[in-house]
This record gives structure tokens, sequence and C-alpha cells, in this order.
């Protein structure tokens, strides 16, 4: 009967090289599924935080400019100025007015001074525009035309991974509940 400690050949170099050659395409193979994995997770959290950053934004201003009586002003599709009644105080008739404005330098929607969201692309179309109660569109607003305007439409395009595509696409037509009070 032979002894089984007797045959005390070991590994050869070549078949160690060999192993170590397969382990290592295996092991690049994982860590470069893995970062993948975890570059397209990173992203989608990017991309989920500016969905529902945006979503805030149009939502914040849909509620504000429903609750408007009237425009006060706009100019160019990227700035609108509402007159809001004011619930909170008791005299009757008092009002509030909000700012949305497009900052061309930092492609930022503000609520007044306060940052409402960023990386708004400005593609040529307006982010806001106005129709009276037969949804005829006004292009240009003025004192004649401003009393008219019953209905805002607000068109949100952000870019998130700023390659000047929108990666995010909100838009609503929002109709003045005290229109004409």
């Amino acid at each position: 009967m032979k002894n089984i400690f007797e045959n005390k050949k070991g590994f050869s170099l070549i078949e160690m090289m060999v192993a170590l050659g397969i382990l290592s395409l295996i092991i690049i193979g994982l860590v470069t599924f893995l970062s993948g994995g975890t570059r397209a997770w990173v992203t989608g959290q990017y991309q989920l935080e500016a969905q529902r950053n945006a979503r805030y934004a149009i939502d914040r201003m849909v509620r504000e400019i429903r609750e408007g009586k009237n425009i006060i002003s706009g100019s160019d599709g990227d700035t609108i100025v509402v007159s809001i009644p004011d619930f909170d105080t008791a005299t009757p008739g008092d009002y509030y007015e909000v700012t949305y404005s497009l900052s061309d330098t930092t492609t930022t929607i503000k609520r007044g001074t306060t940052s409402l969201i960023d990386n708004v692309l400005i593609s040529g179309e307006d982010i806001f525009e106005y129709y009276d109660s037969s949804g005829a569109k006004y292009d240009t607003l003025d004192s004649a035309t401003l009393p008219k305007i019953s209905k805002v439409y607000i068109n949100l395009k952000v870019d998130v991974d700023k390659d000047n595509y929108p990666d995010i696409t909100l838009n609503t037509d929002v109709n003045f509940r005290n229109f004409g009070l």
C-alpha cells in the first residue's frame, strides 16, 4: 500500500500563475460589474432628487398662482408677479405679491430671493405662458392685457447632468381660483 505522504510533489510555478491569472480575471470582472452598478445607482439617486425638487417647485408655484387674484406683471415668459389674497390679516382685501423669476446667469427659478429649483434649461421656450378665459394666448403683457389673464401655463425643463438636454420635463395649467374678484 502506498503512503499518501510519500508524494511530496506540490504545485508548479506555471500552475500557480495560471490559477492566479484566472482568479485575477474573475476579480476584475466582478469589480467592473459592481462599480457600474454603483455608478448607475448614484446617477439614479441624483435623478430622483432632481425630480423631487422639480415636483416640489412646480407644486409650490401652482398652489400660490392658483390662489392669486391676478397677475401684476410678467416679462418675456421667465418672470411672473402674482397678487395673492392675504388671509392671515384681519383686513379684507389685503394682498401680498409673489415673484417667480428665472435668473439667466444661474438658470435658477427663484421665489423672491429664495432659490426654488436649479438647472432649469433655457431652450427658447417660455417657462410661463399666459392665457385669458377664452384660451387666447398673450405673448406680451401690458396694462390692458394683465387684467384679462386667467390661466398660466408652466413649462419646466430641468437638466440634471448638464448636457443641455432636459432630463425632467414638468408642465401644467394653472387657473386663477380668485380670478375676477
